[in-house]
C-alpha cells in the first residue's frame, strides 16, 4: 500500500438517480439497485484500499450524488478549489465538502457563486509534467481556469468537451503515471485534440475505442501502475498493459446509470505539487459590445451561439432593451477563449455581426505596422469581409473606403487627414500602414425591412434558393427592382457565362442592355466569342441556334469569329463595319455600355478585347462595379465568385444557375440581399424580359 496516496469516498447511503442532468440519467430514474450500488461500491472501495488510504465523507440525505467525490472539490497540496456545481441539483453538496476540506487543514478557495467548475472532475493533474488538464463545455466554464492557475499556481491547459455523453473531463480522459494518458478523442473539439498531441507523445497516448468509451474505461482510478475501472475490453486491456500497466476491473454499472464509475466516485487528496510554480494565463478574454435588434433579428443568440461553436465562453454582462420595436438594444459580453489564436477566429466572426472590441475603458485603436515589403502584409493582418467597415485611429472612426472580401486595410495620412481603404495583398506600398489584430474594427449591418412593411418593397431572401416552382415570383420581384434602378438612374451590372447564349439568352440579355437595364457587363472570352458566332453565323458552338442541330463545319465557327474581329482590331470596329449586326456585344457598342472580358487559360484566339493579363482584369472587373445597385449572375461561376468577392454589402445580387450546387455557392456569401435562382438561363432571361414589358405597358412607359 502507497501510504501517500489518500483517496476520498463517499458511501451511496442515499445514492439513486433521483433526477436527469446527463444523458445517462436518461430512462433511469428510479431504476438503480440500491443493495447492487452498495455492493459494487464496496467492491471498488475494497480495491482502492490495496493501494491508498481511503478517508470518507459522510453522506447527506436528499443528496443522491454526493457518492461521486471527485466533484468535491480540486485539490492540490494544502489548497482545495471548492466546486461550484452547475445544476441545483448538486448545488446543496457544497456546504458539506466545503466543511470537511476545513476539518482536514485545507485552504479552501470559493469561486464566484455563478461560475461553474466542478472540481476533479474537470481537472485533471497531469501526471508527468504537474500541468493541469482542465475541462469546459458542459458542466465547467472556461472563465474558471484563469482563477484555478492563479491560486494553484499551475498551468492549466484547457480542453473544450463536445459530446454530451462526456460532460466532464474524467469521463473520456485520464492521466496515467509517467506522462501516459487513457482518452477518447471524438469528446474533444480539434484545437484540443491538437493541444494533447502536442503536449503527450503518441507513444504515451492510448486511444480507447468507442464501445469501450461509452462503458466509461477512462473514467478510472490511477495508482502507480495500477489502473482501477470499470470491466473492459480484451483488446483495450492488453494496450493497456503493452505501456506496463496492471488493471483491476470491477463492474460499476449501478453507478454508469448516474453518469459515473470509479474516477467518479473518488478524489484524491493528496496531489503532490511538483516543481516550481507554472502560472499561466489560460483564458484570452475580452468584452464586446453589440448593437441592433438584438432578440428580434436573433443577433444576439447567433453571437452566442458562435462563441460556443468555436470554442469560448461567453457572459452577458449587461442588456439594454429597446423599449418600442423601432429602437435598437445593446449589450455588452465578456468572450473567453482558451488561446489568442482561438480568441482572434472567434472576434473576426462577430466583427463580421457587427460586434465592436470593447471593454470597461475607452474601445482601443486598431493596431498598425508597417509594410516593409511590397505586395506582403504582416502575419496578423485584419482580413476584410463585405459589410461596410470603420477603423478607430487616434480615437476617431474612419470608414473604409472600396470595401471588398478578403483584403488588408491601408492606413494613409495626407495633410492631417486619415485615409483608410481596402486594399488586395498584392497592392500594399512599402511605407503604408495595415491594421493587424481586431482591435478598433466594428461593422455595420444594413437593416432590411420586412416584406409586410411595404409590398413593393423588394425583398432578397437571406442566401436563399429559390426551386423551380417559384422562380416567377422571384422575376417579378427582381423585374420590379430593375425597373425602380433604371428610374432612378442607379447601376446594374452583369456578369454571364456562355451558357446565356446556349441556352438562346442572348436575345433577351440583349433586350436588357438595349432598353437601359444594364449599365456594365462582365464575363470571359467565351461569352462574346459565341454571341458573336451567333450573330454572324447563326451558330453557338457550331449549333443551329433555330434548329438545334450541329451544322457542317460548325466546329470551326468560333475560330473564323475570332479571326475576322482580330482582322479588325476590335469588337466595336467590327459593329461599326457591318459585320456584327445583333446580340450582346453589338448592343453594349451600341449603347455604349462598357464591358470587361477577363481571359483563361483555355481561350482560343483570344477577341483582341479579352484582357489575358488576370491582373489587370481583375482591376478592371472592380473599377466597372463601383457604385453598382445590383449584380445578375448569370450561369458563370468563378466569374461572379470573383465579383462577389469585388462587391461590398448592400449590393443585391441574384445569381441563375441550372446547378443547385452553384448556385448554393454564390448566394451564401454572407449577405443579407441575395437570391439563388435554380433555373435554365435562358428561360429565365425570357421571363425577366417578358414581365418588364408587362410593368412597361402598365405605367405606359415606351422603350
Amino acid at each position: 500500500m502507497t501510504d501517500q496516496t489518500r483517496i476520498l469516498m463517499c458511501s451511496p447511503d442515499h445514492y439513486d438517480v433521483d433526477y436527469v442532468i446527463n444523458p445517462w440519467m436518461e430512462g433511469n430514474v428510479h431504476k438503480s439497485s440500491q443493495a447492487k450500488a452498495v455492493e459494487q461500491w464496496q467492491a471498488l472501495h475494497a480495491i482502492i484500499k490495496e493501494h491508498a488510504i481511503v478517508e470518507s465523507v459522510p453522506p447527506a440525505k436528499g443528496w443522491p450524488d454526493m457518492v461521486f467525490t471527485a466533484n468535491a472539490g480540486l485539490v492540490l497540496g494544502k489548497k482545495a478549489i471548492l466546486s461550484r456545481f452547475y445544476h441545483p441539483e448538486r448545488q446543496g453538496e457544497e456546504p458539506y465538502f466545503k466543511a470537511w476540506f476545513a476539518e482536514n487543514g485545507f485552504q479552501v478557495y470559493e469561486l464566484p457563486q455563478d461560475l461553474p467548475f466542478e472540481g476533479a472532475g474537470d481537472a485533471l493533474f497531469d501526471r508527468g509534467t504537474g500541468a493541469l488538464w482542465a475541462g469546459y463545455g458542459f458542466r465547467s466554464e472556461l472563465d474558471s481556469h484563469a482563477y484555478i492557475a492563479q491560486w494553484l499556481d499551475v498551468e492549466v491547459l484547457s480542453l473544450r468537451l463536445i459530446d454530451p455523453r462526456f460532460y466532464h473531463l474524467d469521463t473520456c480522459f485520464c492521466p496515467l503515471d509517467d506522462g501516459y494518458v487513457l482518452y477518447y478523442p471524438p469528446a474533444f473539439d480539434t484545437y484540443s485534440n491538437a493541444l494533447i498531441e502536442k503536449r503527450i507523445p503518441e507513444e504515451k497516448r492510448i486511444v480507447v475505442p468507442e464501445p469501450d468509451a461509452v462503458n466509461f474505461a477512462c473514467n478510472a482510478v490511477n495508482v502507480g501502475d495500477v489502473i482501477i475501472m470499470n470491466k473492459i475490453s480484451t483488446e483495450l486491456e492488453n494496450a493497456i498493459h503493452a505501456k506496463g500497466f496492471k488493471t483491476r476491473q470491477t463492474s460499476l454499472t449501478e453507478f454508469l446509470k448516474a453518469g459515473g464509475a470509479a474516477k467518479c466516485l473518488t478524489l484524491k487528496t493528496t496531489e503532490p505539487v511538483q516543481g516550481e510554480p507554472q502560472a499561466n494565463h489560460p483564458v484570452d478574454s475580452r468584452i464586446i459590445h453589440l448593437e441592433g435588434h438584438l432578440l428580434d433579428a436573433g443577433i444576439l443568440n447567433t453571437a452566442l451561439d458562435l462563441i460556443n461553436e468555436q470554442g469560448g465562453s461567453a457572459k452577458v454582462l449587461n442588456f439594454n432593451l429597446g423599449l418600442e420595436r423601432k429602437n435598437t438594444s445593446s449589450a455588452n459580453v465578456r468572450v473567453s477563449a482558451p488561446s489568442s489564436t482561438v480568441m482572434e477566429d472567434m472576434m473576426l466572426a462577430l466583427i463580421e455581426m457587427g460586434a465592436i472590441n470593447a471593454s470597461d475603458e475607452d474601445v482601443k485603436d486598431a493596431d498598425l505596422e508597417t509594410i516593409s515589403q511590397m505586395g506582403v502584409a504582416p502575419d496578423d493582418f485584419y482580413v476584410t469581409n463585405i459589410y461596410p467597415t470603420e477603423v478607430r485611429v487616434r480615437g476617431q472612426w474612419i470608414s473604409v473606403s472600396h470595401q471588398r472580401m478578403d483584403g488588408a486595410i491601408a492606413i494613409t495620412e495626407n495633410n492631417g487627414q486619415i485615409q483608410a481603404r481596402c486594399r488586395l495583398l498584392r497592392d500594399l506600398q512599402v511605407g503604408e500602414k495595415v491594421v493587424v489584430g481586431v482591435d478598433g474594427i466594428r461593422t455595420n449591418h444594413k437593416t432590411t425591412k420586412h416584406a409586410s412593411q411595404d409590398k413593393q418593397e423588394f425583398s432578397f431572401m437571406g442566401a436563399g434558393v429559390s426551386s423551380e416552382r417559384r422562380v416567377e415570383l422571384v422575376v417579378e420581384n427582381i423585374a420590379w427592382e430593375l425597373q425602380k434602378i433604371r428610374s432612378q438612374g442607379g447601376k446594374v451590372a452583369v456578369t454571364a457565362g456562355p451558357v446565356v447564349i446556349h441556352t438562346g439568352g442572348a436575345q433577351h440579355l440583349s433586350s436588357l442592355i438595349r432598353q437601359g437595364y444594364v449599365q456594365t457587363l462582365l464575363g470571359g472570352n467565351a461569352i462574346a466569342v459565341h454571341d458573336i458566332e451567333q450573330s454572324m453565323m447563326g451558330t453557338s458552338l457550331g449549333v443551329d441556334m433555330n434548329k438545334g442541330v450541329p451544322v457542317r463545319g460548325g466546329h470551326r465557327h468560333h475560330l473564323k469569329v475570332i479571326n475576322t474581329v482580330r482582322r479588325c482590331g476590335s469588337i466595336a470596329n467590327a459593329v461599326e463595319k457591318g459585320l456584327i449586326t445583333k446580340g450582346v456585344m453589338y448592343e453594349c457598342v451600341k449603347k455604349n455600355v462598357p464591358f470587361c472580358l477577363a481571359g483563361s487559360i483555355r481561350d482560343d484566339g483570344p477577341l483582341p478585347d479579352t484582357e489575358m493579363d488576370l491582373i489587370r482584369a481583375q482591376t478592371e472587373y472592380s473599377r466597372l462595379l463601383e457604385g453598382t445597385n445590383m449584380v445578375l449572375m448569370l450561369s458563370t461561376m468563378l466569374h461572379s465568385i470573383g465579383v462577389g468577392n469585388m462587391t461590398p454589402a448592400g449590393v443585391k445580387m441574384v445569381c441563375v444557375d441550372i446547378n443547385p450546387a452553384v448556385v448554393t455557392k454564390l448566394s451564401d456569401r454572407g449577405s443579407v440581399e441575395s437570391v439563388g435562382v435554380v433555373t435554365d438561363v435562358g428561360l429565365f432571361l425570357s421571363l425577366l424580359t417578358r414581365q418588364l414589358d408587362r410593368l412597361n405597358d402598365e405605367v405606359g412607359v415606351t422603350v
